[in-house]
């Protein structure tokens, strides 16, 4: 074969388009074909950059949107320790609290500051506060209420409370009479200090078992104050009077445990628990001084050896005259004669008084 054939043979055969045209090599690119200039390619790497910067910060931004979502999702974070006071003390709730709580307070510096002659109604509202045992007691269960977890549970301690208090005063003398009848008769000293013993030991709970023990001791206390009421000599007998000592008994409870509400957090237990140990203590020296009973000083028993059993009989005439005793007129203005013992005649006669003798003795001469 000739050089020539071999020669044709080696060169690389043309490619023709589809216009017509053949192509000896590969098509260039079209940012390659043509040579950009300066400015342009600066312009594009801005703008690269300027599509980077904005992915970036949509991604950051989504981040965040997504961070936000999930915050909202869970629950706040507790305050622990440190309430928000601003916020409670702009609550309108807490205000009108903090209302009711003053108008008693300034009520009573009224009452003690102002004279004038009491009426039943507020000698009632008085009297609440001179049972200080079961006042204190009262402001315990004001605490226990405050802590309650749910709206339903505060409404409970203060419904049995005043259910109690209603009831006893209400039907008093059947109901003391069937305590008389039984064994709860004979340790009735022993009511108010279990009360407020039983309302400090409910403080130091937790939980449902802190719920359940402070609705127990709302019914002892009220138990034990309607026997203070009904067996005062006032007492049942006079509504006003029986209607001062519930409202201020009312009022001992709510008012504190609305304004405690706003406050209520873990931070409040320990609080509660000083209040407790305090209750505790306070009931166990009231106990041991005031209701234990004590030996009672009764007079000697008559002596059957002296006239009608030695019994002592005293008459007072309603004329006016001076009385008796067993038969012997009492000379009350000390004006009567001193009577002479009477004399035995059997026993012998006492020794004559001898007269003293004359004097023998001549005077001086002079």
């Amino acid at each position: 074969m000739s050089k020539r054939r071999q020669s044709q043979r080696s060169r690389p055969k043309a490619r023709v388009r589809a216009d017509g045209s053949t192509a000896k090599g590969q098509r260039p690119r079209p940012d390659e074909a043509l040579p950009a200039p300066e400015g342009k390619a600066e312009s594009k790497t801005k703008a690269k950059a300027v599509a980077r910067g904005k992915s970036v910060a949509s991604a950051a931004a989504a981040s965040a949107r997504s961070s936000s979502s999930a915050a909202s999702d869970t629950p706040p974070v507790p305050a622990g320790n440190r309430p928000d006071f601003a916020a409670i003390f702009a609550n309108p709730s807490f205000r009108r609290s903090l209302w009711l709580l003053n108008a008693g307070v300034i009520g009573l510096l009224l009452s003690q500051g102002i004279p004038h002659d009491y009426g039943f109604l507020e000698l009632g509202a008085l009297f609440t506060l001179s049972v200080y045992d079961l006042a204190l007691a009262m402001l315990g269960l004001a605490l226990g209420a405050a802590m309650a977890e749910t709206r339903r549970d505060f409404a409970a301690v203060i419904a049995i409370f005043l259910g109690v208090l209603v009831i006893m005063l209400t039907f008093f003398d059947p109901i003391f009479s069937l305590i008389l009848s039984s064994p709860l008769g004979e340790v009735l000293y022993l009511i108010a200090p279990t009360a407020v013993m039983l309302t400090g030991a409910s403080l130091w709970l937790t939980g449902r078992y802190r719920q359940w023990a402070v609705m127990l001791a709302a019914g002892v206390v009220a138990f034990a104050f309607s026997l203070f009421v009904g067996l005062d000599d006032i007492g049942v007998g006079l509504l006003d009077f029986a209607f001062g000592t519930v409202v201020s008994a009312l009022w001992l409870v709510l008012a504190p445990a609305l304004m405690l509400r706003h406050f209520r957090g873990p931070w409040l237990k320990i609080p509660s628990r000083i209040v407790g140990s305090w209750l505790v203590v306070i009931g166990i020296i009231v106990l041991v001084s005031l209701y234990v009973p004590m030996p009672l000083k009764t007079p000697a028993l008559p002596d059957p050896s002296q006239p009608d059993g030695g019994a002592i009989e005293l008459q007072i005439p309603d004329d006016g005259s001076a009385p008796t005793l067993n038969g012997e007129a009492l000379d009350l203005d000390g004006t009567g004669e001193l009577e002479e013992p009477a004399v035995d005649p059997a026993s012998p006669e006492p020794p004559a008084a001898t007269e003293p003798a004359p004097d023998t003795t001549t005077p001086p001469k002079p």
